[in-house]
């Protein structure tokens, strides 16, 4: 089954309050639960054709709120009030803030795992391994502390479970943004983008400290040489190995069915090897996502995506194929420039994770991206996205109402994104959740519109053609097709329309899909089929008939195969509108 990835960011989810202020408080902004994830909002997810369900900003994570025995963290190490989930304080912990019995957290997220596996949904957690809060100690499991006996004279050692700053400066404290951050008096460590500096920057990551695999980060993947082997004895794995297998042996023995990973890209490629082979030791379907690009901070030789993928992920995010698809509307490039990206015999084609959003990137509808014309593109990207590879489908919770990210904020500001950082809500899409019933009573009819489509398009996706299938792109086939509405010769097939084949053979399975990604612009053409496609998909001359699977209210074409080659099939699209077509 081709996974499907749903990303719940529970604090953003299930909260049902209205309204609130920039940098407002819990108490001021609302903020979900996991026991406000019912089985009513999980059955209508897993409804749509979801598979995986990511439960974002679970674990235990710097904040300034504060709890019985709990109490808040300085403000020096917390960006935002609600505090970034990917600075963790707790790796064997939840985030309290999502329960509403405090000491009863972690059962009512057991409670919320055991309610996924019952509507067949796999529930998956982060794993963010390259770095901890600077705050981090771990009040469930103290004895599995990071640090407890590491030698802090020395910026490397290989069973240290930080780097230590030098040199040794007895009287000055690390100097976040913030202020000065007493705790690291005298024995400071290198922030968690490999900053190794006693003045770390506003747009570093200065509220972690970076993890020490058994290699010096500096020597880049060398360092990773002298590593372990998949086969080594325990006695030979650096103690932060030991460490993480704990933390995903934990989090599995609970229920959690998946991880995905955190900035992998930036942790030695020999140590995922060895956790995830040690993973499925105890869960053989246990699934591995893998945030990886290839920039300057990667510990891996050659091509990311591909390195990740032979080390045993399921799926790495396929970031390339999302700047492309933006592109289109932000830098000026064309659909045509996106064929290269969709080669059957590359890794990504069945092992990239295509997305539109997830908590990084700006929100489709925001006014500030894609042009301004994200919502009015939405169904023709998705499709174009999604229909184009065999790869895990990603889709953010908010993403198929529309959601715009205006929210109340804070730390993020008006970036277009809805904040991590902070108590906010998703405007849009409460008129889904409405107060808890889930029951989209309050949607308006474009977004209805929208969810319908999604919910459709994703359950699509399991076509055989989709899912298993080899790409053929058809734009190279139609560059000099005219619109009716346009002069001969003059190119509709290139900029904004967008073309492609999908087959299966050991099914048989043939799809046309084809997009029009104009916001503006409706589309009357013809789409040339050549003959190398059409026996490429094994079709004997002959009448065909082309049977739409989106839009149920279009009328089924026919065409032969003469008619395909010379004339084209006739095409009418609305500006954004996408159709898949069964060839039968």
């Amino acid at each position: 089954m081709r996974p499907v990835i749903y990303q719940l960011f529970v604090r953003h989810f299930s909260n049902f309050t209205t309204g609130g202020a920039p940098w407002g408080t819990r108490e001021q902004n609302g903020c979900g639960s996991f026991n406000a994830v019912t089985d009513t909002a999980l059955e209508q997810i897993a409804r749509m054709g979801v598979t995986h369900i990511w439960l974002t900003g679970v674990l235990r994570h710097a904040t300034q709120s504060s709890h019985a025995g709990l109490p808040a963290d300085p403000p020096c190490v917390v960006k935002g009030i609600a505090g970034s989930p990917y600075a963790v304080t707790d790796y064997f912990d939840v985030d309290p803030d999502l329960a509403e019995n405090a000491e009863q957290r972690r059962e009512e997220f057991s409670a919320l795992l055991q309610r996924c596996r019952r509507w067949g949904l796999i529930p998956m957690i982060d794993f963010i391994p390259n770095h901890v809060s600077r705050q981090y100690h771990s009040t469930v499991r103290p004895e599995s502390d990071f640090g407890l006996h590491d030698c802090c004279d020395c910026f490397f050692a290989r069973d240290n479970s930080f780097y230590y700053l030098e040199p040794h400066r007895s009287d000055i404290p690390v100097q976040l943004p913030g202020g000065e951050y007493a705790p690291e008096r005298g024995r400071g460590r290198v922030t968690g983008n490999n900053v190794a500096s006693w003045n770390p920057g506003a747009y570093d990551w200065y509220e972690t400290v970076k993890l020490n695999y058994g290699s010096d980060y500096r020597h880049g993947s060398h360092a990773a040489e002298a590593l372990p082997s998949l086969l080594a004895p325990e006695y030979a794995l650096p103690r932060t190995w030991q460490l993480m297998n704990e933390v995903l042996a934990y989090w599995q023995d609970m229920g959690v069915g998946g991880f995905r990973c955190d900035m992998a890209h930036m942790v030695p490629l020999p140590f995922w090897r060895w956790i995830i082979a040690h993973a499925r030791l105890r869960d053989r379907s246990a699934f591995f996502v893998a945030e990886g690009y290839d920039d300057h901070l990667k510990l891996i030789d050659g091509p990311v995506h591909e390195a990740l993928l032979s080390a045993g992920f399921d799926g790495v995010y396929d970031g390339v194929a999302y700047e492309a698809l933006r592109k289109i509307y932000e830098g000026g490039a064309w659909a045509n420039d996106l064929d290269r990206l969709h080669r059957s015999e590359s890794r990504l084609f069945s092992g990239g994770v295509r997305y539109l959003e997830n908590h990084d990137e700006p929100r489709l509808a925001s006014p500030l991206y894609w042009g301004g014309h994200g919502e009015q593109v939405a169904r023709s990207v998705m499709v174009a996205q999604y229909c184009s590879s065999c790869g895990p489908i990603l889709v953010y919770n908010g993403q198929e109402t529309a959601e715009r990210a205006e929210g109340p904020g804070g730390y993020g500001g008006d970036n277009g994104r809805t904040s991590i950082f902070d108590y906010t809500n998703l405007p849009r899409f409460q008129h889904w959740t409405n107060g808890g019933a889930y029951d989209g009573s309050l949607l308006t009819g474009e977004e209805r519109k929208l969810r319908d489509f999604t919910g459709h398009l994703l359950t699509l996706l399991q076509h055989p053609a989709l899912s298993k299938g080899g790409f053929y792109g058809l734009n190279w086939a139609n560059l000099d097709t005219p619109d009716y509405g346009r002069r001969p010769g003059e190119s509709v097939s290139g900029h904004h329309l967008y073309a492609f084949i999908r087959h299966y053979r050991k099914a048989k399975s043939t799809l046309l899909v084809i997009c029009n990604l104009s916001p503006e612009s409706p589309v009357s053409t013809r789409i040339h089929i050549p003959r190398n496609a059409m026996e490429w998909v094994g079709k004997k001359p002959g009448k065909y008939c082309f049977i739409p699977l989106l839009d149920t209210e279009a009328s089924i074409m026919e065409a032969d195969d003469a008619m395909l080659e010379t004339e084209g099939l006739p095409v009418l699209l609305l500006p954004g509108q996408a159709a898949v077509l069964e060839w039968c």
